[in-house]
């Protein structure tokens, strides 16, 4: 999950595996695979650098575990 914030201000942790795509409307319109949307304040190249960061760290802490 990645941390991002609505227009609003309000904090959503979206499931970064759930996008389909990203519009800029100038803000991120982040489109959902179920055709739902969210509309927040990052902009593409630090929801992309949230996701990179966040699917890094999954796949460190399984490498972690099967070398335990």
């Amino acid at each position: 999950m990645i941390e991002l914030t609505k227009i609003n201000g309000e904090v959503i942790l979206i499931n970064s595996l759930q996008i389909e795509y990203i519009e800029l409307i100038p803000e991120s319109k982040i489109i959902m695979m179920n055709g739902k949307y969210h509309i927040v304040v990052e902009d593409k190249d630090e929801i992309m650098a949230r996701t990179i960061r966040f699917h890094q760290q999954s796949y460190a802490e399984i490498k972690e575990r099967r070398e335990a």
